[in-house]
């Protein structure tokens, strides 16, 4: 006899599958498409890196101005914080005990110089009468020892004459380089003494130095490029480097790398160097911060994706490629810097590789996926020209090579 129960149980069974749309092949039939991607294969490039260093201006030539003779100050000849040539007047200590000092000293050449004429006519008298043997020969040699002495007290004459000529000239202190003066640190009417007194300061202007400290692992990688000819180093070699200063968004400084230091400081790490910047209008001051990049690679072959592209799995840089069976599989990738608005992949992808680069969120390993083909465009213009003065690459942070 058939239950009553079941019978009801099964109709509303029933009457549930067939709201729900149906049995098991419906159900099969309602899942959730493949989620819609767009899929782009990467753009390639020739491209250099550069590497980001902080640093500040100085100075090539930074000179202390002291006095070389004593003396009291006559006259100041410049305006504090003028630009001034090598050899301009900068000051004037009193010259008239230095100019007494020469005259004496004149007078003592004068006098060697009649002592040893004298000592030469006695010289030649004595010999003739040596040769009819009317001196002896003792009185003769004493003669010639008369006439030595004379000769050098002739040439002590001369040198005390010009330490005086060069004490004297002395007196009128002079800018040792061309480049801007500070303040004055003596005024007219003070004593100053040899040596002693701080003046002023001069600074030279142009050419300037950018100074910056690099650390160990960017020399390491620096000397291991220069070994396989990729980038040569910066000891020898006048790598372009780019700067840029706290208000500007654009790296509009060039110059050259000058130095590298002869060892690396145990206590940070880093090694000492520097680069040289033309500053012809004087605009860049010796203390100024700055940000600076310098060349850090050769020429490489580098993908370029999207910036969106890239995750972040722990350490790892990753990102998602749909292989041929339509599937999603993440890709570890080594990345670089910018370039056109763009990331650089330095490894792992290759010139046909299709990357997602839109709905990445919702992605998982092995996803199937209906990936669209779109286009990989730039997004910003690079800018540089073909050549630089110095030969520096273009001004991304790691540019098309050319």
């Amino acid at each position: 006899m058939r239950n009553p129960i079941k019978a009801v149980a099964m109709a509303s069974l029933a009457s549930l599958l067939a709201a729900c749309g149906g049995g098991g092949e419906q159900q099969g039939q309602g899942a959730p498409p493949p989620p819609q991607v767009n899929v782009a294969v990467p753009l390639q490039r020739d491209v250099v890196d550069w590497d980001e260093y902080t640093g500040r201006f100085e100075a090539i030539q930074d000179v202390e101005v002291r006095p070389r003779v004593s003396g009291q100050i006559d006259s100041v000849n410049f305006n504090s914080g003028q630009s001034v040539r090598q050899g301009a007047v900068l000051f004037t200590i009193d010259p008239r005990p230095y100019r007494a000092a020469l005259g004496q000293a004149r007078a003592q050449v004068s006098r060697a110089n009649a002592t040893l004429a004298n000592a030469r006519s006695e010289l030649a008298r004595a010999q003739k009468l040596l040769d009819a043997q009317a001196v002896s020969r003792e009185e003769f040699e004493q003669k010639q020892a008369d006439v030595r002495t004379a000769a050098a007290d002739v040439a002590a004459a001369r040198a005390a004459q010009d330490e005086a000529e060069l004490n004297l000239s002395f007196t009128t202190v002079r800018a040792p380089v061309s480049g801007r003066v500070s303040d004055r640190r003596i005024s007219r009417g003070n004593y100053v003494a040899e040596g002693e007194t701080v003046l002023t300061r001069v600074v030279s202007v142009s050419p300037i130095w950018f100074t910056f400290d690099g650390a160990e692992s960017f020399y390491l990688k620096y000397r291991r490029q220069d070994a396989t000819g990729e980038r040569g180093s910066s000891r020898d070699t006048a790598n372009p480097v780019e700067i840029q200063l706290a208000d500007e968004s654009g790296w509009n400084w060039r110059g050259r790398m000058d130095f590298v230091d002869n060892a690396i400081d145990p206590n940070s790490g880093t090694i000492r160097a520097h680069a040289v910047i033309q500053n012809p209008d004087g605009f860049l001051t010796p203390g100024m911060f700055g940000r600076a990049r310098l060349l850090g690679s050769g020429t490489y072959r580098a993908m370029l994706v999207p910036e969106e592209s890239v995750v972040t799995d722990q350490a790892r840089k990753l990102v998602y490629v749909v292989g041929k069976d339509g599937k999603v599989a993440p890709r570890p990738v080594v990345t670089g810097p910018p370039v056109e608005g763009l990331r650089v992949v330095k490894q792992g992808l290759a010139p046909t590789d299709r990357v997602v680069i839109t709905g990445i969120t919702a992605l998982q390993p092995g996803m199937p996926v209906q990936a669209k083909l779109v286009k990989m465009q730039p997004r910003a213009e690079n800018t540089a020209p073909v050549s630089r003065p110095v030969s520096a690459p273009p001004a991304a942070e790691a540019a098309p090579a050319n």
